[in-house]
């Protein structure tokens, strides 16, 4: 049976990720890369759709006794069960800096004796794959070769045996003894990569992560939950092209039962221009400056060919399909593969990017005429289209409006555009900016405000609110303690708090064209510490971000949703708006509290 999402920690090598329940099974694993189709996806049915467990054989042991941590500022995740006859502990890690997929999973004796199981289901493309293995090796080295298709892996390790369709075995660690399995992926026509020494691999991941590490600026009450968070958003990075996913997963549910399960394992030009202000307040101009090329390579071309979401590498086709090889995470179909959203237009994407762009410039990231002209073509592209209504920021698959967050993101775009000009020598219409950026804020404060409220509005000439209306006060459009935006907390606070936390919005008003619902989404929560912070209501910042980092899970992941009734993660996981989000409320709580 599936374990709840909280229950599984991640593990990745800066190319794709794996989730490991505290059971000791990978339950999801796509390779090589986090959009490939998966090679374990038990996470979204159950073990006969792939996994690989590792764990001790005294079932109570396996699943009472278990206790699980990072080694300090990593991805190496060390897992110890205590049975009646001894302790052990597995590391788990994906190495790093070999250019290759390699999953090692290390069984090290602590004390006594313990009998260890392993269980090995490999179900490539989505378990629609069943694969061929056939035994390699030699008795002291054993190993099986699976291939299916285009993918193939090599798993070497305790001899396994085949039993129905897994491949199966048993092993005793003694105090000290070592026992490695390592996993491989390779192309399948080619022959399986050498083995390699574990004992490196595992120095070199350490060093690499705590080297990244070792440069992180954090301080103030919540430095370690920045320390980890910034370590999910490297690890959703990925090293070659520089684009982070939004998610390690695809189609874990906003509702449990319900149909609102998509596909993560993609860029969104909101995160990413979300994550380059984080890394520069962090740090990490290099990474930053990346980020920024990545940006710039994904939207260069034709301005009216901009979309919100983009492949790994810039891919631009990411079409929506429905698998039936794969029953969904609890029975929560349709598992989805591709994000029909990629086709949308939201204009607050503008924003975004020029804010990002923007913060860049400013703490003297280098430009460049690549940048200067891209920049130029997207105010261009943003003045030509800026009445146009949009899918706004939560993807509504409902009639397209003029959503007043959008508006205010246009807003931002033209006013970073005047400052560029104004302050780094930015060459375009400057006066057209001026003139289109208090057009915009007329229209807002006419069609966005709701006098009768003392709010704005999600949407023109509407009577609700929006968590993202939050979002407002961070881009400058007007002042956190401003009249006007007090009056908007207000409203959220009494239309979108469910159990004190903030619902995106309230979808029972069908404007977002789906069925079902969904839960709290912890990113509008964090913003609202951040508005609380800015506000001048520390102490109410601080006890929301209490709570809200309490539902960090025991290695400090989140979701993106919380089930407050149930106490448990909802949504694809871990996910990166979550934790960009919790990193710019650390960071207002520790200015707050510094002043």
């Amino acid at each position: 049976m599936t374990l709840p999402i909280e229950d599984y920690a991640l593990i990745g090598d800066c190319h794709t990720a794996a989730l490991i329940g505290k059971n000791g099974s990978i339950d999801w694993l796509c390779l090589p890369r986090f959009d490939s189709p998966s090679t374990f996806g038990a996470l979204l049915g159950d073990e006969e759709h792939g996994q690989w467990s590792i764990a001790p054989l005294d079932a109570a042991a396996a699943t009472t006794s278990a206790s699980r941590e990072y080694l300090s500022d990593t991805f190496v995740l060390v897992t110890r069960w205590s049975t009646s006859t001894g302790e052990v502990e597995v590391l788990d890690f994906m190495p790093r800096g070999d250019r290759r997929a390699d999953v090692v999973r290390r069984v090290r004796g602590i004390r006594g004796s313990v009998v260890m199981t392993q269980t090995l289901r490999i179900r490539f493309d989505y378990a629609d794959a069943m694969p061929w293995i056939r035994q390699v090796g030699t008795d002291e080295k054993p190993a099986i070769v699976a291939v299916a298709g285009p993918d193939a892996v090599i798993v070497r390790g305790p001899l396994l045996h085949p039993e129905g369709h897994a491949h199966t075995g048993e092993f005793v660690v003694g105090a000290g003894d070592v026992v490695d399995t390592v996993l491989t992926w390779f192309p399948a026509h080619k022959e399986p990569p050498a083995a390699t020494s574990v004992e490196l691999q595992l120095k070199r991941t350490i060093e690499w992560w705590r080297g990244w590490a070792s440069r992180i600026n954090a301080e103030g009450p919540y430095a370690a939950e920045v320390r980890r968070s910034l370590l999910v958003l490297r690890a959703l990075t990925h090293e070659d092209t520089g684009g982070i996913v939004a998610a390690a997963t695809t189609s874990l549910p906003e509702e449990f039962g319900g149909t609102r399960n998509w596909d993560y394992r993609y860029v969104w030009l909101r995160d990413a221009a979300l994550t380059l202000e984080a890394l520069i307040l962090h740090g990490f101009e290099k990474e930053a400056g990346k980020w920024r090329s990545w940006l710039l390579r994904a939207i260069a071309g034709d301005p009216a060919d901009l979309q919100i979401m983009y492949g790994l590498s810039g891919e631009r086709r990411l079409d929506e399909r429905e698998l039936t090889s794969l029953p969904g995470y609890g029975g929560s179909g349709p598992v989805r593969v591709g994000n029909g959203a990629y086709t949308q237009y939201q204009g607050d994407i503008f924003g975004e990017v020029m804010v990002a762009l923007d913060a860049a410039r400013t703490v003297g990231l280098d430009d460049n005429e690549f940048s200067r002209s891209l920049q130029l073509m997207l105010l261009d592209y943003a003045e030509q289209n800026w009445d146009r209504p949009d899918n706004g920021i939560w993807e509504i698959r409902g009639p397209k409006k003029h959503f007043t967050h959008s508006r205010v993101m246009l807003w931002a775009a033209f006013d970073r555009g005047i400052h560029s000009a104004e302050t780094h020598g930015l060459v375009g219409p400057v006066d057209q900016w001026r003139k289109r950026r208090e057009v915009l804020r007329a229209e807002i404060e006419q069609r966005g405000w709701n006098a009768e409220m003392g709010s704005y509005t999600q949407y023109y000439d509407g009577e609700s609110v929006d968590a993202s209306l939050l979002q407002l006060a961070q881009v400058g459009y007007l002042a956190a303690d401003d009249p006007r935006m007090l009056g908007t907390v207000a409203a959220i606070e009494r239309d979108l708090m469910r159990g004190g936390l903030l619902m995106r919005y309230r979808n029972e008003t069908g404007v977002d064209g789906l069925d079902g619902g969904e839960h709290p989404f912890l990113a509008c929560s964090f913003w609202l510490v951040e508005q609380y912070a800015d506000s001048g209501r520390l102490d109410d910042a601080k006890a929301l971000m209490d709570t809200l980092v309490s539902f960090a899970n025991d290695v400090g992941l989140l979701s993106e949703e919380y089930d407050i009734v149930n106490r448990r993660h909802v949504g694809n996981t871990p996910q990166a708006l979550s934790h960009l989000a919790l990193v710019r409320a650390a960071d207002a709580v520790a200015v707050a509290t510094a002043v």
